[in-house]
C-alpha cells in the first residue's frame, strides 16, 4: 500500500483529496491538526506518533524531523542500498507529500502582530518535508498547492503522475518554499537594518502577456505578496490587459489613490496623468479630469476612487478607452460597458496613496536600485508661506490639490490647477523652464482660463526664469519644495508680481 504525508495549514480541500488517495488504495499518514480533521470527517489515519514511535513535543515545534521520516521521502527504491537501510531500521517509504505552510505573511500583515506571533509562525518542519520529497521527485511526488489536488488524483487514477508533472511540482515547491523564507528574511531584516545587506525578490507568475512594450517583446505578469496589489485585480470585461495596459493601470490607480477625502477621476497615457481632479461624484471628477485635455483622453486610462456607476458609464459612451479601473463597478455600469466588448473593465482595491508601504525597485544593468517606495504625505507640517503675500482660501484649495495631483506627474512636473482640477500638465521636461512652457500650452490649447490659477512644481525653480514665465500667464499661486540656492530670487520675483508662494519642505521627483 503506498503511503502519503498529509501536514497542512490551509485545508481547503484537503479531506476530498485524502479521500480520493484513500480510494485510490493509499494509506493516509498526517500530523496533529490535520488528522483531527480528516478523522472528524470520518477517514482513517495514521498518525505521525504511530511512524516516530515518538510524541510532539515542544508545543509541536517537534514532530516530523525524525530519520522516520525523512528517511521515508529520501529514500530511492532503485539504490540497493537504500533499500537496504530502510529494511534494517524498519522504514516504511512515502511516494507523496501534501504540505502547506505556517501563515507566516498572513501573521505579519495583520496589524498590530507582535514579533512573538511572527516567529512562532516561522514553518520549520513543513518546509524540510516540502524540500525532501522536492529533492527525491522521480519517487515522491510533492503537493504544496491545493489548486493541484485533482490534478494530481486525476493522474494517479490513469495510472501515475508522468516525470515531467513530478517535476513541475518540485519546482513549485521550491519557489513557494523559496518565497517563504524571502518573506521571512525581509521581515527580520527590517527590524534592525533600513537597507539589509542581502536582498530577495519573490514574485509569483499570474499570467504569460502577448507580448511586452512591443510586439517582439517576451512578457509575464509577476506578482509580489503586498496588499492591494496586482494580484487581486479582478477583471469584469473586455480582451486580455496588455503589458502597456498594466502599466497605465497602476499609474492611474496610484494617481486616484491621492485623494483620500473626494471621489476623484485620472486619465493617464504613457503611465502620465493627461487629467487629474476631485469632484462632488465621480462623474463630476470624470467630466472635469476629462476637460484638462480631451484630445489626449482618446485612447487612455481612466482611473477612479469611487464605485464605478451607470451615470459614468452613460458619459463614457462617446470615448474610445483602452481600460477603467475603480474599486467596485455597478452592474448597470456594467451593462451599459458590454456595448464595447473590447473594454476592458478592471476592479482594485484601493486605499490611502499615503499607506502604501515596502520597497521600489528600478532595474539597472547587472542589478537593481532599492529605494523606499514614494510616499505622498498630506500633512502641512513644515510649510511655510515664502511671500509677502499669503495665500486667500480659494488659492489654498487649488494648491492644496495641485501639490497631490502633481506628485502623479513625471519630472520635470508642473501642474496647472484651478477649482481643483488640473487646467494644464508639464510632464518629463529636460527644464522647469520647459515643463512651465508645457503646461501653459497645454492649457492655452483648451481654452482653459489661467490667470488666476495655481501652479505646482514637484521640486525646486533652480532660476526665477520658470517662476517668471509663469507670472507673465497670470498665475497668482505657486506651491513648491523649496531648497534652491536661489531661492532669494525666485522669492523676489514672486513678490514682485505679487504672487503668494509655499514652500513644502519636500521634494517629489519621479522617474
Amino acid at each position: 500500500m503506498p503511503r502519503a504525508l498529509i501536514s497542512v495549514s490551509d485545508k481547503r480541500g484537503i479531506v476530498s483529496f485524502a479521500q480520493g488517495l484513500i480510494d485510490l488504495g493509499w494509506e493516509i499518514v498526517s500530523t496533529g491538526g490535520t488528522a483531527a480533521s480528516l478523522r472528524k470527517a470520518g477517514l482513517a489515519v495514521t498518525t505521525v506518533e504511530e511512524v516516530t514511535h515518538f510524541p510532539e513535543i515542544l508545543d509541536g515545534r517537534v514532530k516530523t524531523l525524525h530519520p522516520a521520516i525523512h528517511a521515508g521521502l529520501l529514500a530511492r527504491p532503485d539504490l540497493p542500498q537504500h533499500q537496504a537501510a530502510l529494511q534494517t531500521h524498519g522504514i516504511l517509504p512515502f511516494g507523496l507529500v501534501a504540505v502547506n505552510l505556517y501563515p507566516f505573511q498572513a501573521t505579519i500583515a495583520i496589524p498590530g502582530a507582535s514579533f512573538e506571533d511572527a516567529i512562532e509562525n516561522i514553518d520549520v518542519g513543513g518546509p524540510s518535508m516540502l524540500r525532501s520529497s522536492a529533492k527525491n521527485h522521480a519517487y515522491v511526488i510533492p503537493v504544496v498547492d491545493p489548486s493541484d489536488y485533482n490534478r494530481v488524483l486525476d493522474w494517479l487514477r490513469k495510472g501515475g503522475v508522468p516525470s515531467n508533472v513530478r517535476q513541475e511540482l518540485a519546482a513549485k515547491v521550491f519557489t513557494h518554499t523559496a518565497s517563504y523564507d524571502t518573506a521571512i528574511a525581509t521581515y527580520l531584516s527590517a527590524r534592525d537594518e533600513a537597507l539589509p545587506s542581502r536582498m530577495t525578490l519573490a514574485v509569483e507568475r499570474l499570467q504569460l502577456l502577448r507580448y511586452g512594450e512591443n510586439p517582439d517583446q517576451r512578457a509575464a505578469l509577476y506578482s509580489s505578496d503586498e496588499p492591494r496589489g496586482i494580484r487581486d485585480l479582478t477583471q469584469r470585461q473586455g480582451k486580455e490587459l496588455s503589458f502597456n495596459n498594466l502599466l497605465d493601470l497602476d499609474a492611474a490607480a496610484t494617481t486616484v489613490e491621492l485623494f483620500t477625502n473626494r471621489p476623484a477621476c485620472a486619465i493617464v497615457k504613457h503611465t502620465t496623468p493627461c487629467g487629474i481632479a476631485i469632484g462632488r461624484t465621480g462623474l463630476e471628477a470624470l467630466q472635469r479630469a476629462r476637460a484638462t485635455d480631451p484630445v489626449s483622453a482618446f485612447g487612455s486610462v481612466i482611473a477612479f476612487n469611487t464605485v464605478l456607476d451607470r451615470s459614468i458609464a452613460e458619459a463614457l459612451r462617446d470615448l474610445f478607452v483602452e481600460v477603467i479601473v475603480a474599486p467596485s463597478v455597478h452592474d448597470e455600469a456594467l451593462a451599459i460597458f458590454a456595448e464595447k466588448k473590447n473594454l476592458r473593465i478592471v476592479e482594485l482595491p484601493m486605499g490611502s496613496g499615503s499607506g502604501l508601504s515596502g520597497w521600489d525597485w528600478k532595474r539597472v544593468r547587472g542589478g537593481f536600485l532599492v529605494q523606499d517606495r514614494f510616499r505622498f504625505d498630506p500633512a502641512e507640517t513644515g510649510w511655510s508661506v515664502a511671500t509677502a503675500r499669503q495665500p486667500t482660501e480659494l488659492e489654498w484649495n487649488d494648491l492644496r490639490f495641485a501639490w497631490a495631483a502633481v506628485a502623479a506627474v513625471k519630472s520635470n512636473a508642473i501642474l496647472l490647477a484651478r477649482d481643483e482640477m488640473a487646467i494644464g500638465i508639464g510632464a518629463g521636461q529636460m527644464s522647469r523652464l520647459d515643463a512651465v512652457f508645457m503646461a501653459v500650452h497645454k492649457a492655452n490649447q483648451q481654452g482653459h482660463v489661467i490667470p488666476g490659477c495655481a501652479l505646482a512644481s514637484d521640486a525646486f525653480f533652480p532660476f526665477a526664469d520658470g517662476l517668471e514665465e509663469a507670472a507673465q500667464v497670470g498665475v497668482t499661486s505657486v506651491i513648491q519644495p523649496g531648497g534652491s540656492v536661489r531661492d532669494a530670487e525666485v522669492i523676489a520675483a514672486a513678490d514682485r508680481h505679487g504672487i503668494a508662494m509655499v514652500f513644502t519642505g519636500r521634494r517629489m521627483f519621479r522617474h
